[in-house]
């Protein structure tokens, strides 16, 4: 299987999507217990919301399921949240701290994995952002997400709609967390959040990188914002996909245009 697909655009915002993949090898599938094998973590149909929302985006999305290795982790292991619940490279449970494994992966098969999965993905997302940068001056990620509304083992209460990772400021201009938080502010009916809970994962503080005319941020969705359930089949929403994805297409375009007046500024 080939661990990531790319899709190449000519314009200046390259969309990541490191976890809408549902593939498992068979000598990983046959090793997850029955909890794991429901790839619950998914995130369902990403894909598919953000599809054509902007002509000449670059679309990385990786293949392989997050309990395979998680392509938004540090590969050396490093916890996002010290202190907080959280996964790991390898996921050892799933979001509700359920053991997901009959029999875990050891270094050496972690070691594996991420030299077949991860860094595969990385290697093509590194290229496609220096070669987007090379067309631009500039490259300005967006890594796509979403995650239920409610998990106890990862936070209190409920979840907003939409939550906006940047390290605090630190891995995109000022404008770009502006502009994105503003349309969401103005988006009627929905909840937004800037470096909350999700302050963007090791994807968005690796590449993020404003000086350098590279820019980060993560858009971490609630799924009951376009699921018509949280649960298993996980359906997609039609309607409520329908009333998302102009806000969407709004802030992707925002930040396209956006692009020009950046270089290497904050």
């Amino acid at each position: 299987m080939i661990p990531v697909e790319v899709t190449r655009g000519d314009g200046p915002v390259v969309l990541g999507m490191p976890h809408t993949g549902t593939h498992v090898p068979g000598d990983v599938y046959e090793a997850l217990n029955d909890t794991g094998r429901l790839l619950v973590d998914t995130d369902w149909h990403i894909d598919r919301l953000y599809d054509g929302l902007l002509p000449g985006a670059t679309t990385l999305r990786a293949t392989f399921h997050r309990y395979v290795i998680d392509a938004n982790r540090d590969p050396a292991g490093g916890s996002l949240y010290p202190g907080q619940n959280t996964t790991t490279l390898v996921p050892l449970t799933d979001f509700d701290g359920q053991g997901i494994w009959t029999t875990p992966p050891d270094a050496t098969e972690i070691a594996r994995r991420r030299d077949l999965f991860h860094a595969a993905y990385h290697a093509a997302l590194q290229a496609e952002l220096t070669r987007v940068r090379g067309l631009h001056g500039v490259a300005i990620l967006y890594d796509c997400h979403s995650i239920r509304s409610q998990i106890p083992y990862l936070f209190d209460g409920t979840l907003a709609d939409f939550n906006i990772g940047t390290d605090s400021g630190r891995t995109c201009a000022g404008r770009i967390e502006q502009a994105t938080a503003g349309i969401w502010a103005a988006a009627d009916g929905y909840t937004t959040t800037l470096n909350g809970r999700f302050k963007g994962g090791w994807t968005t503080r690796h590449y993020g990188d404003p000086a350098a005319g590279l820019h980060a941020i993560q858009m971490e969705l609630a799924q009951s914002a376009y699921l018509t359930t949280e649960t298993a089949p996980w359906t997609y929403d039609r309607a409520r996909a329908a009333r998302l994805r102009p806000h969407l297409a709004s802030v992707l375009t925002t930040l396209a245009e956006l692009a020009p007046q950046l270089g290497g500024s904050q």
